[in-house]
């Protein structure tokens, strides 16, 4: 496996030098700054993620107003407690992509959200108190407890939120194996706790944030 500065010398060869490389980094949002996101906007932007995966981000994009109004500013009480009743007027509205199973999703990560926020303090809270170097138990506790957070989806939700962590796209995917790190798609937990080990360790070498080296390994293929 090479260090990291060796994978940031080949991104900046790709990619014209290494203040073009610093260009193209995305940061982590504090973890003080991460406690104090609202319920609402946890909801708002799992419903985001789901609502983009295999379709246009851009018309999720686009419509992305007409979400706010139609689940009521992703409010956990009315989305929790009042969707069922709303439920078939929502698969009808315009406003939105009406896709009956991702509205359903909805109301269960409300409740999700409720009841983690219920133990401790807030959903925001219960985030940035996760370890970091347990990124992908974070990403797999999602997907079990949540609804259709599954796959890649919990990590574009963590990553939109400005958590730390990494996304296992196709180019970091190709980049871990060529480092010998995994051998085909992280589908497995040994495979994800070999990419979470790899990932630690050039956080250890470099001081750099989990999404940093995410983004370094993708634009290094």
């Amino acid at each position: 496996m090479r260090s990291f500065d060796e994978i940031i010398a080949i991104s900046a060869d790709r990619h014209g030098g290494a203040q073009a490389v610093e260009g193209k980094l995305s940061r982590p949002l504090p973890l003080a700054e991460i406690a104090e996101i609202p319920d609402d906007r946890w909801l708002a932007g799992m419903a985001r993620a789901i609502f983009q995966a295999g379709f246009n981000w851009k018309v999720i994009a686009n419509k992305w107003p007409g979400f706010e109004e139609a689940f009521d500013g992703f409010d956990i009480a009315t989305c929790a407690y009042r969707l069922p009743e709303s439920y078939d007027a929502l698969t009808q509205d315009t406003r939105i992509v009406r896709n009956p199973a991702k509205i359903g999703a909805v109301q269960a990560n409300a409740l999700f959200i409720d009841e983690v926020s219920d133990a401790h303090g807030s959903f925001g809270r219960w985030i940035a108190d996760w370890p970091g170097d347990e990124y992908i138990g974070l990403v797999a506790e999602l997907g079990e407890r949540g609804s259709r957070l599954g796959g890649a989806t919990a990590q574009y939700f963590l990553r939109s939120m400005g958590v730390d962590g990494f996304i296992l796209s196709q180019d970091v995917t190709a980049r871990l194996i060529a480092e010998g790190v995994i051998e085909k798609a992280a589908t497995s937990r040994s495979a994800q706790k070999a990419a979470q080990d790899a990932f630690n360790q050039w956080s250890s070498e470099s001081g750099r944030s989990l999404t940093e080296i995410s983004r370094v390994l993708a634009l290094s293929i």
